[in-house]
């Protein structure tokens, strides 16, 4: 399980096998990643440049809901949870982690803490 949200709260979130085959036609989203946990998928992720792979990726029925998301996100930023992942984040250790942290630390998000 993955989420993908913004600063407002607003948030995309994927069932274990839309989050393989979304992770799997964009690279693990790679390309617009701007800082992540090495122990799980979460991460920070630029809009435009997330908006960029998206367009040029396969499609994926969930596309246009995180396309929407990154778009009206209120800062530069959208952020992904790994739901699937005990992780406490140790190794994340880059300012990246302080902006993630502050976005996902939300009521009902459901991040799950170590």
């Amino acid at each position: 399980m993955l989420a993908i949200v913004d600063d407002a709260g607003g948030r995309v979130e994927f069932d274990a096998n839309e989050a393989a085959a979304f992770l799997a036609i964009t690279e693990d989203l790679e390309a617009a990643t701007t800082s992540a946990c090495s122990r799980c998928r979460s991460r920070v992720l630029a809009c435009v440049a997330l908006v960029k792979l998206l367009d040029d990726a396969p499609p994926h029925p969930r596309t246009t809901e995180v396309v929407e998301l990154a778009d009206d996100a209120p800062t530069l930023h959208v952020y992904v949870v790994d739901l699937a992942q005990r992780c406490a984040h140790r190794t994340w250790r880059d300012p990246g982690h302080e902006e993630w942290l502050d976005a996902v630390q939300r009521p009902g998000l459901g991040r799950r803490r170590p």
